[in-house]
């Protein structure tokens, strides 16, 4: 072979393959060290952008977890407040049984009718106080309730003169009125319903779950001239209150659900009547009350299933988000963690081919020494 002292091509060749592998051996020590395979966009970009998607999912994930528990404290909160309701409830149907016996005194219903009162009180202080968070539960802002909407706002303001409608639970669609005298006929979908208004108490549209309740004592004449100058109204069905349980931005991702009105006003419809109508003051009212406090008793025990029917939803959610972020961490680890046992084989091969990398590295440049004989 030639002996050269102009270039050592052992020596370059050795040192290339030294720098490789120290090279190597530090990219070894930064995964050993961090954990991780992937510590920048060049370790592996494709890598990186799936790893950074499935990251940025889990942390929605672990938001939309927290989202369901949250949401489903608040149904605890709305729950206890209706519990204590139906325990009121019980009580009046106890009051108004007494006092629809004809063995109890005027004086005694009197005070049974006073104790009924007080109950009725707390029970719209219950239903008006109870919130999460500032945001009312029980109180009829919370359950999505249908909205009324006229081309005429004039007709709108006029009514609310003379009567305070209630359209919470209608369904959603056009309805037409017409008044004939006292008569008041509501249309909608070839279905029609009359009822007679008067100046004192509520007019109920059952059929449509509509009903009307005097403000002031106006005629019947004002009262139908207010609606006839309606002429249509629209009701728009209420969405309800959304959660977000999902990472993403469709109706998948989001639970809505509502809670029902809990006020005396709404509560224990039977016959036009509320349960803020109730009155014990005679045996005949009391027979009456009975069966409005029923009512009641049963759409508290209704909104009380709702409650817990989303309820088991919500657990469901939950328990299915933990899943999926159990799921989805495994596989951003796959993608982006470091396999320590690997590692440390690799690092321990690297650290081998330097030593022997750097030993072979002196005998290269040693060699041209040799030459050197050649010249004595």
């Amino acid at each position: 072979m030639g002996l050269r002292i102009q270039n050592n091509i052992a020596a370059l060749n050795a040192h290339r393959h030294l720098t490789i592998t120290d090279n190597a051996l530090s990219k070894s020590l930064e995964r050993l060290s961090s954990g991780y395979r992937i510590n920048r966009a060049a370790d592996d970009a494709a890598g990186l952008a799936v790893s950074e998607g499935l990251r940025a999912d889990i942390k929605s994930y672990q938001v939309a977890s927290r989202n369901t528990s949250e949401a489903n404290s608040l149904l605890q909160v709305a729950e206890g407040a209706l519990d204590q309701i139906g325990n009121m409830l019980t009580r009046l149907k106890e009051l108004a049984t007494q006092a629809a016996s004809d063995n109890t005194s005027s004086s005694n219903r009197d005070k049974l009718n006073s104790e009924a009162t007080q109950l009725k009180n707390e029970i719209d202080r219950i239903a008006d106080s109870t919130n999460y968070a500032g945001t009312k539960l029980i109180d009829g802002s919370f359950n999505g309730a249908s909205t009324l909407s006229t081309n005429d706002a004039g007709s709108i303001a006029a009514i609310a003169n003379v009567y305070d409608m209630s359209v919470s639970d209608a369904s959603a669609g056009t309805y037409t009125i017409t008044a004939s005298g006292s008569n008041l006929t509501l249309t909608s979908g070839g279905i029609s319903q009359t009822v007679t208004i008067t100046t004192a108490g509520t007019a109920n549209f059952s059929t449509f779950d509509i009903s009307f309740k005097t403000t002031s004592a106006a005629s019947t004449t004002a009262i139908a001239a207010a609606f006839t100058a309606m002429g249509t109204m629209t009701i728009s069905a209420g969405s309800g209150s959304t959660f977000q349980v999902g990472a993403g931005n469709t109706s998948q991702d989001r639970i809505t659900f509502s809670i029902g009105d809990a006020n005396t006003a709404v509560l224990g419809s039977a016959s036009s009547s509320y349960l803020t109508d109730v009155d014990l003051t005679t045996g005949s009212d009391s027979q009456v009350a009975i069966n409005i406090i029923d009512q009641a008793i049963d759409d508290v025990a209704g909104i009380r299933g709702d409650i817990g029917a989303v309820q088991n939803r919500l657990g469901y959610a939950s328990a299915n988000l933990a899943t999926t972020i159990e799921n989805v961490t495994a596989a951003d680890s796959v993608i982006r963690d470091a396999d320590m046992a690997s590692e440390m084989t690799t690092f321990t091969k690297n650290q081998i081919l330097l030593q022997a990398g750097t030993s072979m590295l002196a005998q290269a440049n040693a060699a041209p020494q040799v030459i050197l004989s050649l010249l004595k």
